[in-house]
């Protein structure tokens, strides 16, 4: 089951559950939709693994699998 973090590790920016702008690496590394296309270049600053769109979990199974409250903010690897 992915661990569905809830901002964007470039930006700060909130990325609930159902955000459609949401992207992730293999690594599940989250990061949203413009940090990802524009510093970012598609591309992971942790594993420079590719960065695709984030599947939404259906909202039925979200209370029995919620999302991740974890914030991970590392302004510092978006500079390029």
């Amino acid at each position: 089951m992915l661990n569905l973090k809830p901002n964007c590790e470039c930006c700060n920016r909130d990325l609930p559950p159902d955000a459609r702008d949401a992207m992730m690496c293999s690594f599940e590394c989250t990061f949203c939709k413009s940090c990802a296309a524009g510093v970012l270049k598609g591309k992971c600053p942790n594993c420079g693994g590719e960065l695709v769109r984030r599947p939404i979990r259906p909202a039925a199974k979200l209370a029995k699998y919620p999302a991740s409250t974890e914030r991970v903010y590392k302004p510092e690897g978006c500079e390029r």
